[in-house]
């Protein structure tokens, strides 16, 4: 049987308010999932962006699909990064 050590019983999930640098991950995650969203609907409904131009629906969906992208990356960080050099490591 393998025994139960305390980095596995410890564990209480994701902390995404937890330090400075998980609530900013968490904040741009959140307004990239939002960007994305939106040059999706925008590029879907052919709208136009005042520096980019008109969107057509591929790049609705490329807006779409790296907003999402990133925005998965984000929280992916704000849930798994370690604080860093301040914890005395």
């Amino acid at each position: 049987m393998v025994s139960v050590t305390n980095s596995t019983a410890g564990t209480d999930g994701l902390d995404l308010f937890g330090t400075r640098f998980s609530i900013g991950a968490t904040a741009v995650s959140a307004l990239l999932f939002l960007l994305g969203i939106a040059l999706g609907v925008m590029g879907f409904q052919q709208m136009s962006i005042p520096l980019a131009g008109e969107l057509s629906i591929v790049t609705g969906a490329v807006g779409l699909l790296f907003g999402l992208f990133f925005g998965l990356v984000a929280l992916v960080a704000a849930a798994y990064m370690e604080p860093g050099f301040d914890d005395g490591h």
